[in-house]
């Protein structure tokens, strides 16, 4: 069973986002900040990450930073979430390292999709 780690600090975005991924069959891993989520990105590395771009003490932004230039580099497909989308963010983020971008509100079907994609499951 693969694993995500999903790193958001709104536990009604935590609670809505393991409980879709653990439907479709995904086990999950939950940090309620940008700091305790790169370190276990970095410990536990796990088959993929959510990742929420505002963060209450360093944004996704720097999340991404610290996990990529860490041992593990690309190796983990990040997802990047974020309800504040403004024009340039999504390129912005797939330019920093991020395997794919998803706008809240989230649509479920959408998202389960997006990630099976990403991760390799469906082309």
């Amino acid at each position: 069973m693969r694993t995500g780690l999903v790193i958001e600090d709104n536990e009604n975005n935590m609670v809505l986002m393991t409980r879709l991924l653990e439907k479709a069959g995904y086990r999950t891993l939950w940090a309620p900040t940008g700091m305790q989520g790169a370190e276990m990105a970095i410990k536990q590395r796990p088959d993929f990450i959510i990742l929420d771009i505002q963060l209450p003490d360093i944004d996704g932004m720097e999340v991404l930073r610290k996990i990529r230039t860490s041992e593990i580099g690309n190796t983990i497909p990040v997802i990047a979430v974020t309800s504040f989308a403004m024009a340039g963010d999504k390129e912005r983020l797939l330019a920093a390292g991020c395997d794919e971008y998803i706008e809240k509100p989230i649509d479920p079907r959408r998202v389960i999709s997006q990630l099976k994609r990403v991760i390799g499951e469906i082309p």
